[in-house]
């Protein structure tokens, strides 16, 4: 996250580039930075016609933290990149961008409600899960000189837990 001035009023933004019809999550929004008119991931699948498999909390914390995970394993990769020790953070670079990518596929296929295949649905998390250990317990093995890989890590550890949370309710 990066601190911003705007207006003379201190904000704190996600440093995520987003394509710009999506909203940033949440997350990144603190409550008192949210402006009039601007809808949460929660309200947003709340006005859904279609109803939610499981419980929708659990749902929108899986969303969130796989947004967040795809944006961090992104940016870890690239300080990788600048490493003088890059030849160690192969692997590391590898799986941080497929961690980001699965993520990414995963946060969109568990937003979509209408004519959702739990099947599907509960696939693309399990994929994420792996994805995510694999890349968080490459990360934790670099944390110790790479703060970039510790903080990585505890992001890959978070979404896998959402991504675990959310498979115990859609059953």
């Amino acid at each position: 996250m990066r601190r911003a001035r705007s207006g003379g009023v201190r904000r704190v933004l996600c440093a995520a580039v987003l394509d710009p019809w999506r909203r940033l999550p949440s997350s990144c929004i603190s409550p008192r930075v949210r402006k009039e008119g601007e809808v949460s991931i929660r309200e947003m699948m709340e006005t859904h016609p279609q109803p939610s498999s499981g419980d929708l909390d659990v749902r929108v914390r899986c969303i969130e933290a796989c947004s967040e995970c795809a944006v961090v394993c992104t940016s870890c990769a690239d300080a990788d990149l600048g490493e003088s020790d890059l030849q160690e953070l192969v692997r590391c670079i590898g799986l941080c961008l497929d961690c980001a990518d699965v993520c990414d596929a995963t946060r969109r296929i568990v937003t979509r409600l209408t004519v959702s295949d739990v099947r599907v649905v509960s696939a693309t998390v399990q994929a994420c899960v792996l994805a995510c250990r694999a890349s968080r317990e490459e990360c934790e093995r670099h944390a110790e000189h790479h703060e970039h890989c510790r903080i990585c890590g505890e992001v890959c550890r978070r979404c896998e837990q959402a991504c675990e949370e959310l498979l115990a309710s859609i059953g």
